[in-house]
């Protein structure tokens, strides 16, 4: 929330852009672009290499893709990636264990992806309320068994009485969704995630320097991440301007169509020293490493050795 706030205020500041978060298109397609190749280091939950080949090879289309993939990428759910993405291509076919479920299961390819799903369907084949099937979902999600299983004859009766479903059908749904009940997540948990991860994509795919300047200042005192996340900036073709007490700021800021380097960055040198060279420089910029010395509260030989060899 602080790099997507950080952001917007880069963007108001070197773009004149004011832009509302809640209020940007959900079917952005650079935003899709941008997830589709996978370039989504510094992306909210799909940042992970194996996010970023999970959606190289599902091809994201909607925010519903994105929510099922925040939830997918789990341990558990994980062993029906191969599933969900050959459904979604037509590799494979899509099934439903009773016609009534696909209306519910539809979004997911046929898998009961989230726990919202299990309690529509109950509800649906076994005439289910709301409040049973909350029981269900606790006591699968939990593992207590006997509960699972006075639930097990209620569902088998249920879905005989108020839809006509054989009770060998009936066995092999309750089996799937003991199955797929043991991983299910939270459709509401997985859906707030997924507005961050778009939000961070839209950011990046529509205003990357002053994203990636947001990034980088939300690792300030973190120089191995700092290091992977320059290369990455160059590698997307953003140069990185050097640090200058004339020009940087504390934080890492955009300059152009570059990123400038951020005095609190510098090893040695910290936030005190920075704002401190920031406030020097309000009378105009430094002539020389005297007038620097002289107008400056704090540098002492170690933090100037540091600017020097900066």
């Amino acid at each position: 929330l602080t790099v997507i706030q950080d952001a917007c205020d880069n963007i108001r500041k070197s773009r004149g852009i004011v832009l509302d978060m809640d209020k940007i298109s959900l079917d952005d397609s650079k935003t899709y672009e941008l997830i589709n190749k996978g370039d989504t280091v510094a992306v909210f939950q799909l940042e992970s290499g194996g996010m970023q080949e999970l959606c190289r090879k599902f091809g994201v289309e909607n925010i519903k893709h994105i929510i099922a993939l925040v939830a997918i990428y789990r341990p558990g759910p994980m062993q029906f990636i191969d599933i969900f993405v050959g459904r979604k291509k037509g590799a494979i076919p899509l099934e439903y264990d009773q016609p009534l479920m696909e209306q519910y299961l539809k979004e997911t390819y046929g898998i009961m992806l989230y726990q919202e799903q299990i309690m529509q369907v109950v509800q649906a084949l076994a005439g289910f309320s709301l409040s049973q099937a909350d029981i269900l979902r606790r006591a699968i999600g939990k593992k207590k068994i006997k509960d699972m299983e006075a639930q097990h004859d209620k569902f088998v009766e249920g879905c005989a009485k108020a839809n006509g479903i054989p009770a060998a059908q009936a066995e092999r749904i309750w089996e799937n969704i003991k199955k797929f009940a043991d991983y299910g997540f939270n459709k509401s948990h997985s859906a707030a995630y997924a507005i961050l991860s778009y939000r961070t994509a839209y950011l990046k795919a529509n205003f990357k320097p002053e994203f990636m300047a947001a990034v980088l200042t939300s690792e300030l005192g973190n120089s191995e991440k700092l290091t992977f996340l320059i290369n990455e900036c160059r590698t997307s073709g953003i140069p990185i301007l050097p640090p200058d007490v004339n020009h940087s700021d504390v934080n890492f800021t955009v300059d152009g169509e570059a990123i400038r380097f951020g005095l609190g960055a510098i090893k040695g040198i910290g936030q005190a020293v920075s704002q401190s060279i920031l406030d020097g420089r309000a009378d105009g910029p430094y002539a020389s490493m005297t007038d620097l010395i002289e107008r400056t509260e704090g540098l002492n030989a170690k933090s100037l050795e540091a600017l020097v060899r900066a």
